[in-house]
């Protein structure tokens, strides 16, 4: 299957330079609201008096809806048209975060949160698609270490913007302003060239079905726990049925002609440790990028923009690490290294942050919040290179989609796991599930507010080694993943499969020009 780019219509030729900015501003503005809208949460639950499951999914509702529909929307928009998919996601983006500043409830503030992260699926895995259609060899490689880039200053500037935004005109103005933002991405579309895949097979109805049922199930399981703890049957039975759903995908997937997954991307060791390393980097900081500002608002009583100037220790070094770790690789060191040293560097900043206590200050936070931004800036700018240099043209789009949902999904599910650990934790020690959801808002009115402060920061200390554990873990395993596989003969990699023998996956990668950072082999 080749990807043929389809001329746009009269008055809509594709402009690279006008593409390039649309798509990047897509991905400046839709991670920052992802990270944004952690410092208003403690506004928002006071306003709407929501607390607990209800309010914590203003975040993760987003999050979940897109990494459910991150992979359909990829290879939607390698079927119908990946300009299409872009410009409807950011209309519909635009759309939900208008009803997210009217929202007067919480529950349709959710359900506004959940449709705006339904749009941003399709911008962002469209939009990787369109840099990869639109732009060849070393201009190609140019476009997607901006990409990553300016994900990453979208998610480091976030909760600063939104902190300030929030502290001086209110979360509802917040909302409007990246609705308008919205606005501007779309617009952009009009200048796009349209791409698709050459062949336009049926679109793959239950494979998606069942992919998108399958995180939602246990993703709405998992946060549930907040409330109803681990052994409720609202708890348990999506639990259940979301892994019993992703079983059924796979055997979709395997029996389907056009799969929205081809599981022989799958195949490729180096790409599943790509995509690995690409959840770790969004997941690894998630806990912290969501609640860290609910805890210096609560504890220490700062104010949402003090809350999203700290953050600025984190998220600086995302903003300036990227030419770092691209100079490092240019001189030699194996991407392999980079990303090993990168994610220990994750996992030793959340181990370091467990020295937090009530009243703690900038000097404090610095070095753990440092630690962890220099991580995830040394290699944020080429993960996805590396990864996407690995497919053929034809499943670009399905390839980012993978991308962008392991991505998403690891972050959605270790936000969802921090934020129901910490009221898990809290309501084992303060004794009450209302008390520990309040506290976990940030809420620590009252004569006990010392001991409610020590109790939530002792709570943090726990999930913090838990997730710095795990970092380490994953961290030895994409270094096996990365190893170079034993030759068993003189010009064999690996066995190809199926897909590789035709030319679609395993074949050697796309020219990428003369980028070093990107063209460099894995180990």
């Amino acid at each position: 299957m080749r990807v043929a780019p389809v001329p746009p219509p009269a008055g809509r030729r594709g402009r690279p330079a006008v593409t390039m900015a649309a798509v990047l501003l897509g991905f400046l503005v839709l991670p920052m609201l992802m990270s944004g809208t952690t410092v208003a949460l403690p506004r928002i639950g006071a306003d709407l008096r929501a607390s607990g499951a209800a309010r914590q999914w203003v975040v993760i509702g987003y999050f979940l809806a897109a990494a459910s529909v991150m992979l359909v929307a990829g290879s939607l928009g390698d079927l119908y048209g990946r300009r299409r998919v872009f410009a409807a996601g950011a209309l519909l983006y635009t759309a939900a975060a208008a009803a997210s500043a009217a929202a007067t409830d919480i529950l349709l503030l959710d359900a506004a949160r959940t449709l705006a992260g339904i749009g941003a699926a399709g911008v962002m895995a469209a939009g990787g698609a369109i840099l990869g259609a639109t732009f060849t060899g070393q201009a190609r490689s140019r476009a997607y270490a901006a990409m990553g880039t300016t994900a990453g200053v979208g998610m480091a500037i976030g909760p600063t913007l939104s902190g300030t935004l929030v502290g001086a005109l209110g979360w509802r103005v917040t909302f409007a302003v990246f609705a308008a933002l919205g606005l501007l991405i779309w617009a952009g579309a009009a200048f796009m060239a349209e791409s698709r895949a050459a062949d336009r097979p049926r679109v793959d109805l239950p494979g998606a079905a069942t992919l998108i049922g399958a995180l939602a199930l246990a993703m709405f399981g998992v946060n549930q726990a907040t409330e109803a703890g681990w052994a409720g049957a609202q708890v348990l039975v999506p639990l259940a049925a979301g892994p019993a759903l992703l079983v059924t995908f796979v055997l979709i997937e395997r029996r389907s002609p056009h799969p929205v997954l081809d599981l022989g991307l799958l195949r490729d060791r180096g790409f599943v440790a790509w995509c690995l390393a690409s959840l770790l980097i969004a997941a690894g900081p998630a806990g912290i990028t969501a609640f860290l500002p609910t805890y210096l608002q609560g504890v220490n009583g700062s104010t949402a923009q003090g809350a999203g100037l700290t953050m600025l220790m984190l998220t600086t070094p995302v903003l300036l690490m990227p030419p770092v770790g691209a100079r490092l690789v240019n001189r030699g060191l194996p991407p392999r290294i980079l990303v090993t040293v990168s994610l220990l560097l994750i996992a030793a900043g959340n181990a370091w942050l467990t020295t937090m206590r009530p009243g703690i200050g900038a000097p404090g936070l610095l070095g753990p919040l440092a630690t962890i931004g220099i991580g995830m800036g040394l290699v944020i700018g080429t993960s996805d290179a590396q990864a996407i240099n690995r497919v053929g043209a034809d499943r670009i789009g399905m390839a980012t989609g993978l991308l962008n949902t392991v991505r998403a999904g690891g972050a959605t599910l270790v936000t969802t796991l921090f934020g129901t650990a910490l009221t898990n934790l809290l309501q084992a020690r303060t004794g009450g599930a209302a008390s520990a959801a309040r506290v976990a808002a940030g809420d620590l009115s009252g004569p006990d507010r010392l001991l409610l402060a020590v109790q939530f920061t002792e709570a943090w200390r726990v999930v913090l080694w838990s997730v710095a554990l795990l970092c380490v873990a994953a961290t030895f395993v994409i270094w096996l993943l990365l190893a170079a596989p034993r030759r068993s003969g003189p010009s064999r990699r690996t066995s190809p499969t199926p897909a590789a023998r035709s030319g679609t996956l395993g074949a050697p990668r796309p020219s990428t020009g003369s980028h070093p950072a990107l063209n460099r082999s894995d180990s």
